[in-house]
């Protein structure tokens, strides 16, 4: 199937005809037919996760911002959005935001870091989300609220010179080079990771203080963290064996609870991986990116690369070592994952469906909804054999109007726990408090999934909703954003 021949979730007028273009795709899809309001809704239903009851069955993604200062510290954008996650009547907030442990980990120069100077404002961000639910919900006694810490490894780039500066745990015969030049790759010692783990145990103590109830322990996305979980060609005490695979988070785990018992953790995880996909140069023009064709890994077999895949075949899923790292947090008593599929970096299509890439990608090689199906499927599956811990699902914002309807059936169906929203927040952050309350979708605000909150952050500008939210559409930056991607199609 083309990209022209898919069907567009937005012409589809009804519940029956999305059922129909689901049936066409071959996707057994659960979809209700009526989404419930009211407090007896599915999705208004409490969740007990260990000794907190989450109150209903919504959660916001931790996302990575680009409107912070130059320090690390928070910005009025950076308020605003915070504000945003308290008005979307999710009870769980899973991050909120990616936040660094210290500056040569940022992903970008404008990222926050949790530091002592900006621990402060980072508490005030918090409380700016607790005030928001207060007025959206009513109260705050069953919202529980956590911090994604991050070190973006492969993927930091934390001065405003704009030069990757990658941190990484081994060679990568595809990926090394492609974010960068190679001569700018350093390679971690076990040392420089025994002190990137001090680093993350201080910054959760921090979190901690700032009157957030967990942390969630990044390993996703191709970020640092995940790619210890690939880390089958490296030497030494982190590398080589699952045991030595897992052993960065045993040792964050075992450093945070002396620094702050109390505290719930919860891991982010990118559960399976693809190989790295680029556009096809010879179906591409200068109107349109080609669409997304998976790089040749023949001179990079077996492929030793990956986490979650079939070595002899990358292009296959293999959730066996995905099922090992979830009983390893099982064992150390972590009770939370939030579960999300490969990177935005080198699998963008699969990581986040959508019909719209941003400038730097290529067109989808599948229809959105397959990888829809993709990422709900991989968290059915594993939940089936985990049945104790809490799960979050990932990949709806591409169902558009079916989301509550989709959402609400899975939770049903007990394929996940909570549903996770993220750049949906951009654009319609209310949607869950409106569902929740038997509100119409306010039809307009629904994320199209037209990229421009990639598209914009990657050359520069602050990320946001363009297209649909006054607040950025009305800015300075939209003019240099339109003409960034009027660059790109004539490139």
């Amino acid at each position: 199937m083309k990209f022209g021949d898919f069907v567009k979730v937005k012409s589809l007028s009804d519940t029956a005809g999305f059922k129909e273009n689901l049936r066409r795709l071959g996707l057994d899809m659960p979809c209700d037919d009526t989404p419930q309001s009211g407090p007896d809704a599915i999705m208004a239903q409490p969740l007990k996760i260990g000794s907190f009851t989450v109150g209903n069955r919504y959660a916001v993604h931790p996302m990575e911002g680009w409107d912070g200062q130059q320090d690390g510290s928070p910005t009025d954008n950076t308020r605003r959005r915070w504000r945003n996650f308290g008005l979307s009547g999710a009870k769980m907030i899973w991050g909120g935001e990616a936040v660094a442990v210290r500056h040569d980990g940022r992903a970008n120069p404008r990222q926050l870091v949790m530091n002592q100077k900006n621990q402060a404002g980072i508490a005030e961000l918090r409380e700016t989300l607790v005030q928001a639910h207060r007025e959206a919900m009513g109260d705050d006694k069953d919202l529980l609220i956590g911090l994604q810490l991050t070190h973006s490894g492969r993927f930091c780039k934390p001065n405003d010179d704009a030069r990757m500066e990658p941190r990484v745990l081994y060679r990568h015969p595809l990926l090394d080079g492609k974010f960068g030049p190679k001569e700018n790759i350093v390679l971690m010692s076990d040392g420089d990771i025994r002190q990137l783990i001090d680093d993350f145990v201080l910054a959760a103590k921090r979190a901690w203080d700032c009157g957030f109830q967990f942390v969630d322990l990044k390993h996703c996305h191709g970020y640092l963290g995940h790619e210890f979980l690939s880390a089958k060609t490296r030497a030494g005490d982190y590398g080589g064996s699952m045991a030595n695979r897992t052993r960065f988070l045993r040792e964050l785990v075992q450093g945070i609870r002396a620094e702050a018992p109390a505290m719930m953790l919860g891991v982010r995880l990118s559960a399976v991986d693809f190989l790295p996909y680029i556009p096809d140069a010879s179906l591409s023009d200068a109107r349109t990116l080609g669409p997304g064709i998976a790089v040749d890994a023949s001179l990079a077999m077996p492929y030793r690369y990956g986490f979650g895949i079939n070595e002899a075949d990358p292009n296959q899923i293999h959730t066996g070592e995905t099922a090992e790292f979830l009983q390893v947090m099982m064992d150390l008593n972590m009770a939370m994952v939030n579960i999300t599929i490969g990177s935005p970096y080198y699998t963008p299509h699969v990581t986040r469906p959508a019909l719209y890439p941003p400038s730097d990608g290529y067109q989808p090689p599948e229809d959105p909804l397959v990888g829809v199906m993709r990422h709900l499927s991989l968290v059915r599956d594993l939940k089936k054999q985990f049945p104790s811990m809490c799960f979050v699902g990932s990949g709806y914002t591409y169902l558009q109007e079916f989301l509550p309807y989709v959402a609400q059936a899975v939770v049903r169906q007990g394929w996940t726990d909570l549903v996770g929203l993220g750049r949906m927040m951009l654009s319609y952050p209310e949607l869950a408090a409106d569902v929740l309350a038997g509100r119409p979708l306010q039809r307009k605000r629904l994320c199209r999934t037209f990229s421009d909150c990639t598209t914009a952050p990657r050359n520069g500008m602050v990320s946001g909703c363009y297209p649909l939210d006054g607040h950025y559409k009305k800015s300075p930056q939209m003019i240099r954003l339109t003409q960034v991607k009027k660059e790109a199609k004539l490139a």
